[in-house]
């Protein structure tokens, strides 16, 4: 009787406890440091959030590892970026072998649903290697704009394994939208004087980013994603720098410092750091932060003569 009396004031005190808000949180796995600063907006501290690419990293060329897979195994959703940008998540999820994170399934959110992708046209990735943008350009949380979109995905789908929090989960989500309206015309503001400047790109990350700030990237020193340049195509851009006057070449820390410097030291262009992922630069802690660091950088780049 005793032991009876016993294990049944243990179960009434775990019911009380995850009553009180104690239970275990859900466990969400995003593909990158943008979306987890995005779930952790929307969720709070009721979700505990983790990214498989770790700051500072190049998630179009990330190589797994093992840990990945216990990540995924025990969370109730992921979170990807989809449109071929996070294409090493497909053997990572049938390894996973968790039912909920399949494609299809209740726990699985493909943030680029509903998302307008831009370079739909994609391009071959030929012998010289690379990656491809095949399904479009995939960096399309550069345009600000889209965090409704995304956060929309994500507010649905922690409300559809989370039910009794979906209430909680949307009041965070439209807090968030109101600090992102504000933000939006300050952004424009700043940047205004710099519209329709050319600049040159490493990577062709920032065409999201161009079109929300009529901001004007000219060319890019991979001739292709994931190619480095041939002298033949620095020859082109140093060309092409003389001609339209490019003043600028932005990079982002993990991409190769060699080249910019030299097509800076020939032309006598800057060049500027710019963070394309929540973490590549301290300044970017979160997705605000993100675009905060961009603008100012940005802004300040041209030359004021």
């Amino acid at each position: 009787m005793v032991a009876r009396a016993a294990r049944a004031a243990l179960f009434l005190l775990g019911c009380l406890l995850g009553a009180c808000g104690f239970a275990q949180p859900l466990t969400v796995v995003t593909s990158t440091t943008d979306l987890k600063s995005l779930v952790e907006i929307v969720s709070g501290d009721r979700v505990a959030v983790a990214s498989l690419v770790p700051a500072g990293s190049n998630a179009e060329e990330y190589q797994p590892r093992p840990g990945d897979l216990g990540r995924l195994k025990d969370a109730q959703l992921v979170v990807r970026v989809g449109a071929d940008y996070d294409l090493w998540l497909d053997a990572l999820l049938r390894q996973a072998g968790n039912p909920a994170l399949v494609r299809g399934g209740p726990g699985y959110v493909d943030a680029s649903f509903g998302i307008a992708l831009l370079e739909v046209r994609g391009a071959a990735v030929g012998a010289q290697g690379g990656h491809a943008h095949g399904s479009g350009n995939p960096h399309y949380w550069l345009d600000p704009a889209n965090a409704e979109i995304i956060t929309g995905f994500v507010l649905e789908a922690l409300a559809r394994v989370d039910p009794p929090s979906a209430k909680y989960y949307e009041a965070r989500r439209l807090a968030f939208l109101e600090r992102l309206a504000a933000k939006l015309p300050e952004w424009a503001a700043a940047l205004a004087p710099v519209q329709g400047r050319p600049m040159l790109a490493y990577h062709n990350s920032w065409a999201y980013l161009a079109r929300r700030f009529r901001l004007n990237v000219a060319g890019t020193i991979e001739p292709r994603a994931g190619v480095p340049p041939s002298a033949a195509h620095l020859a082109a851009l140093l060309r092409k720098m003389s001609d339209e006057k490019i003043e600028v070449i932005v990079r982002q820390p993990f991409e190769p410092e060699k080249t910019p410097a030299f097509l800076a030291a020939k032309s006598g262009a800057r060049v500027v750091v710019l963070a394309a992922s929540v973490g590549v630069v301290p300044q970017a802690t979160d997705y605000l932060a993100l675009f905060d660091y961009n603008v100012k950088q940005l802004a300040a780049a041209w030359p004021t003569h």
